[in-house]
């Protein structure tokens, strides 16, 4: 839903659909899947063979070449550092992004249909320096791709 307001009266009418959605979702009018679906296990897990177990991967992953990451090797913004995947690897089925030193691993996933391009990206917050993990599902097997990412503070280098 993109709700962008100029006035006082469309702020409080997409403030009403938002509200009724809400509302029929708790009548049980819509099934709660309307709106994020979501592996909480995988979510609050803070260790990466719990995260891996948690959507389904398995403590062995290959690594793989096929496997492109797309982050700054030093991200001067740690609140907002955009990462990007590519899988090669022939049938993706899936592709979650990690990150090893934050207080929650699992950043992002994403459940593709088959057919659909494996290509995706999103911005993370890194609270400092840390692995980037990609896990990728691709024909029943779990593949990986690891790189590092600086965060300064200021700018100031690190």
């Amino acid at each position: 839903m993109n709700i962008t307001c100029t006035t006082r009266r469309e702020a409080l009418k997409a403030g009403g659909t938002l509200a009724a959605v809400v509302a029929a979702v708790s009548a049980g009018l819509l099934p709660a899947s309307v709106l994020a679906n979501w592996n909480k296990a995988a979510f609050e897990a803070k260790k990466l063979e719990d995260v891996l177990s948690a959507i389904g991967a398995g403590a062995a992953a290959e690594k793989s070449t096929d496997i492109v990451i797309n982050a700054p090797d030093i991200a001067e913004n740690g609140a907002v550092v955009p990462i990007a995947v590519q899988s090669k690897i022939p049938n993706t089925e899936s592709i979650a992004i990690l990150v090893e030193k934050n207080p929650n691993l699992l950043a992002a996933k994403f459940d593709l249909p088959a057919g659909t391009e494996a290509n995706v990206g999103t911005r993370v917050k890194m609270g400092q320096s840390s692995n980037v993990h990609a896990i990728v599902r691709a024909g029943g097997k779990t593949y990986v791709a690891v790189k590092e990412v600086k965060v300064t503070l200021g700018g100031c280098g690190g």
